[in-house]
């Protein structure tokens, strides 16, 4: 990929938004860990330092060697990345006096100055970082104050490396997209070509060459990501590609019919395999969320290398991976196992012997929705909710009876359904049920019941790193409760999730 930016991670909450936020500006661009700079790193057009929960001082803090990109490729330095050039470059990096976090102003802003250029003094800026840059490195220009931050932003004289003490990448800081770009496109003089259909021919030029005359399976979901990446595959490689959508008895209600009927007009080369008892039987008495993912992971698995031997010469797997998974498992502090679990990036159990493809994963979700809109997918499937890879097993927490899965299924049909009748589905990121192992007492007519409890979770985000609860119609919510408690059996109490990630994850288990 020419012109592209390279983001070099130390562990910050938002580095993945520094990505987001060049690839808005129809830049591309790649994180890597701080310990691992690639070796053609000189073949960049620009160098980002992302953030970190370290401080400088510390013994332990990231120390990576950048003598291959200090005045040879345009540098900025976000925050610790500020720090570190000034710590260890002859400035001074000291405690702060009182905890620099939240919003800020720039109250002076150097004259003439190109990474400022269309960004006047009184912006707001974003801070988090309890240390403070007190003296400038060697040959530091201050660039920009905030009342409380004399060296707000500076640059080294005869190079171009810039540093900023204030995160430009977050909504908070509102000329922070503006600052970017002057980096970037002013500075760097990096081309703003990264966009939806260089994309698509980009990619199937690389699959046709990748894959040539040979087959590919691939395991669809019904979701936006394994949707997109069949119709990729399905131009480049035609009927050489094979799709799977198998029906592991978690899915939604009807989907399993509902999307095969949606298939049947892309020009896809479909089966559909209902494995529902095999998977409600490898998941008896097990209540584990993480052996509940392994369990449907392997028996996915089976199905799946069960199929992909009925069709002969198969040699790759196409997966849906995303570029979220991506960083994830090569993330600064290691793969995330218990979280991403049931995300197979670029592992396969050996006995399969497939090469793997994965034409979306270095798209972030809503890039992978943008191109789909390029080769004219329909935007409603586009529109789908994410829905996770185990299905309701973790929405149902306890142990997994077909029983169950029929009461979460009715429930989360009507939550479903009834946010699209109030036209609310397309204002939210995701929204499910889930089925508590709790019961309570209710009365029902003159009897008391005691049945289960359910709780709704609805939540907005761009890309699921971080999401805030959707503050639902009360109207919408106390028809969506009364239609739930009378219409499915075993149900008396429904509630509404009001926690947002962080703290709380979107799914429960």
């Amino acid at each position: 990929m020419q012109n592209n930016v390279l983001i070099l991670d130390f562990g910050s909450q938002y580095t993945q938004l520094i990505a987001r936020r060049v690839r808005e500006l129809n830049i591309y661009c790649e994180i890597h860990p701080f310990h691992k700079i690639p070796e053609n790193v000189s073949e960049f057009k620009a160098v980002i330092l992302s953030g970190s929960p370290f401080s400088v001082r510390a013994e332990d803090a990231p120390h990576p060697d950048l003598s291959k990109i200090r005045g040879k490729v345009p540098m900025l330095a976000v925050c610790y990345g500020a720090q570190y050039l000034a710590h260890f470059h002859g400035g001074k990096v000291e405690p702060s006096e009182t905890r620099e976090y939240g919003r800020a102003n720039l109250s002076v802003i150097k004259d003439a100055e190109m990474l400022f250029d269309d960004i006047t003094e009184n912006s707001q800026v974003w801070m988090s970082h309890s240390d403070t840059i007190k003296e400038l490195p060697k040959n530091g220009v201050r660039l920009a104050s905030t009342h409380d931050v004399l060296n707000a932003a500076y640059r080294i004289d005869g190079e171009e490396t810039y540093a900023i003490q204030f995160h430009p990448e977050v909504y908070h800081s509102t000329d922070g997209k503006q600052l970017l770009e002057n980096f970037l496109v002013k500075i760097s003089k990096v081309e703003q070509e990264w966009t939806p259909e260089a994309f698509v021919d980009m990619t199937v030029a690389d699959l046709k060459q990748q894959i040539g005359n040979e087959k590919v399976v691939l395991g669809l979901s019904g979701g936006v990501d394994s949707t997109v990446a069949a119709v990729l595959l399905n131009k480049a490689i035609g009927d050489n590609l094979y799709c799977i959508f198998v029906n592991n008895g978690l899915l939604r209600k009807n989907e399993f019919d509902s999307v095969l009927d949606q298939y049947k007009d892309m020009g896809l080369n479909v089966k559909g395999v209902d494995s529902s008892a095999r998977f409600l039987d490898a998941l008896k008495g097990i209540s584990d969320p993480e052996e509940k993912r392994k369990k449907i992971g392997n028996t996915f698995i089976e199905v799946f290398d069960d199929e992909a031997h009925e069709i002969t010469g198969v040699t790759f797997l196409a997966q849906g991976t995303i570029y979220p998974d991506v960083i994830e498992s090569i993330s600064v502090n290691g793969p995330s196992a218990t979280i991403k679990s049931h995300h197979n990036v670029g592992g396969l159990p050996d006995f399969m012997k497939l090469k793997i493809v994965e034409p979306l994963r270095m798209l972030f979700k809503d890039e992978v929705r943008r191109v789909g809109a390029e080769m004219g997918i329909d935007p409603e499937l586009l529109g789908r909710h994410p829905f996770p890879g185990p299905g309701l097993a973790i929405r149902i927490l306890g142990d997994i009876t077909a029983e169950k899965v029929r009461v979460l299924q009715e429930v989360d049909h009507i939550f479903i359904q009834g946010l699209k009748d109030w036209m609310l589905y397309d204002k939210v990121w995701q929204a499910g049920a889930i089925l508590l192992p709790v019961s309570s007492v209710g009365v029902m007519g003159d009897e008391r019941t005691y049945e289960k409890v359910v709780a709704l979770r609805a939540v907005e985000s761009t890309d699921g790193m971080t999401a805030d609860w959707v503050d639902l119609p009360h109207e919408f919510l106390q028809k969506t409760s009364n239609t739930i408690i009378n219409r499915v059996k075993g149900v008396n109490r429904v509630v509404y999730d009001i926690s947002s990630k962080p703290p709380a994850t979107i799914e429960w288990e």
